[in-house]
């Protein structure tokens, strides 16, 4: 479980976050029809090295690029390819972790590529207005149920399905610690939340059902359906009433 308390592991912690925002920024406006999904992890990449930090993704588990792309029907996980082009009207979602003095951050968006549908667009503002609700709940003394509830309750409110396969996690000297945070719960239940917390909070949300596979890559999930999701990630640590967004 991460818990900071010490302010030399706070900076590194905000420092590593710090270098996640700048990715996640410069990605979305490189991000356009024709760029490649190999493109993408290259340039990532690139900035997390040259801040100093180590791509927190590269060969976990062996995952073999620096940041996860992940295009309409993917959820999250998809693998970079030359092969692979952005279109016009593409949902793309780009997680990415950077691992810097100790410390890892996470966090992911869903770029809009060019004049997507009415319908996609709903999508990924709802999963970021869900994101944020969690992030809300995200307070000392509730637990990590009030979260999952808060995600939850304005997805299914709008007519989508939240992922039960795939969670949201503690963070810290570990890029995955305890403890799990589904986006899906009930208040009270779980996890004590307490002061200096770090916590990884992603809603993945569905278009369609909730249900997702594999793709026999062992990495790329998708929707059963084949209908569109969406993904959004913020590190938090918690702050008595007012968490802190490290990611923001």
């Amino acid at each position: 479980m991460g818990i900071v308390t010490a302010g030399k592991d706070l900076k590194a912690v905000r420092e590593s976050a710090r270098i996640v925002r700048k990715v996640l920024s410069e990605l979305a406006l490189f991000i356009e029809p024709g760029v490649t999904t190999a493109e993408i992890d290259a340039l990532g990449r690139r900035i997390i090295e040259g801040e100093g930090a180590v791509p927190s993704f590269l060969d976990y588990n062996g995952y073999p690029s620096a940041v996860c792309v992940s295009i309409n029907r993917e959820v999250v996980h998809g693998i970079p390819s030359a092969a692979r082009k952005v279109t016009e009207g593409d949902i793309v979602g780009i997680d990415v972790g950077a691992f810097k003095n100790g410390y890892h951050g996470d966090a992911a968006d869903t770029v809009m590529v060019g004049e997507v549908s009415p319908e996609a667009r709903k999508l990924v503002e709802i999963t970021y207005e869900a994101r944020d609700l969690g992030i809300k709940a995200a307070v000392a003394g509730n637990c990590v149920g009030d979260i999952g509830h808060a995600v939850q309750t304005h997805v299914e409110a709008n007519g989508y399905s939240v992922v039960h396969q795939l969670v949201g996690h503690g963070i810290g000297r570990k890029l995955h610690e305890s403890p799990q945070v589904p986006n899906y719960g009930t208040r009270g239940k779980g996890s004590k939340l307490r002061n200096g917390l770090l916590l990884a909070i992603e809603p993945m949300v569905n278009q369609g059902v909730a249900e997702v596979r594999f793709l026999p890559d062992g990495w790329t999930v998708v929707t059963a359906d084949g209908k569109l999701s969406a993904h959004a990630e913020h590190t938090i640590m918690v702050n008595g009433n007012e968490p802190e967004i490290l990611t923001a």
